[in-house]
């Protein structure tokens, strides 16, 4: 079973994460083929909105669990070079050219959530929780935080990224996270109303609109992001946040109120 489904209908091309018994969750099988379908999309002509959505119960859990174990045991370079990888596929989403929607349901965590955050409208269903968990780990979410910046601002980014804390669809759509929140049945109803809105737009104006927004906020973007986070991973307390995740434990530097 391919990890990532594309499927054309028209000029709608429908991206899933289609790794259901792993909550979807991001590993480098799946980030090289995310950085490959939306850079090919992005070159065919005939598409002109893309749909990014996840099979089975969870949109995108984050992190693969197996993943994370196996980073641990990485040089700084490898680490370095694993950063990179996920850096370019939500670079590859972001600065795709096409319209991109987000379907998102039930779950989206870390790096799930980043990708809500490179999508041009997200739509999320009812009861969707979203975190950026990554600092109960000890780690960062350093590649994802200049989609999230412009999303939601420096203020709610600094308080999400340093609580960790879950937060629910409504306060996503406060925030600006997500644009339109939906119940379960009318999900996929309001994502096609939100498509075709965009199929009556110039598909060369939205093009310019998003570089233009990129342009303008292209300070909250840095060079040195993959080596923020492989220096995250590779410093005691983010080996020991891993470790204390996959063991099923408090970390060491956590204190109970």
């Amino acid at each position: 079973m391919n990890a990532l489904g594309i499927a054309h209908d028209g000029p709608v091309a429908t991206v899933t994460l289609n790794r259901p018994e792993r909550r979807n969750a991001l590993d480098p099988a799946l980030l090289e083929d995310l950085t490959e379908a939306f850079t090919g999309l992005a070159h065919q002509d005939d598409v002109r909105v893309i749909v990014l959505r996840g099979e089975g119960p969870v949109f995108c859990a984050g992190a693969d669990l197996d993943w994370m174990a196996a980073s641990r045991d990485l040089s700084w370079d490898d680490n370095v070079a694993d950063a990179r990888r996920m850096a370019d596929a939500f670079e590859a989403v972001d600065t795709c050219p096409k319209a991109v929607v987000v379907r998102a349901h039930s779950a989206a965590f870390g790096g799930g959530a980043g990708l809500v955050a490179c999508g041009d409208v997200a739509v999320a269903a009812e009861g969707t929780t979203f975190a950026f968990s990554e600092i109960r780990l000890g780690l960062l979410p350093a590649t994802i935080s200049p989609y999230v910046l412009r999303a939601i601002g420096p203020g709610a980014t600094r308080a999400l990224f340093t609580t960790g804390r879950r937060f629910d669809a409504d306060e996503a759509h406060r925030l600006g996270l997500v644009h339109q929140v939906a119940s379960e049945t009318r999900l996929d109803e309001t994502v096609t109303d939100v498509v075709d809105a965009l199929l009556h737009a110039g598909p060369g104006a939205i093009a310019a609109c998003k570089r233009l927004v990129r342009d303008a906020t292209s300070a909250w973007t840095l060079d040195d992001l993959p080596e923020r986070i492989a220096r995250a991973r590779t410093e005691a307390e983010g080996r020991e946040g891993v470790a204390a995740f996959l063991e099923r434990r408090s970390p060491s530097w956590s204190v109970d109120s």
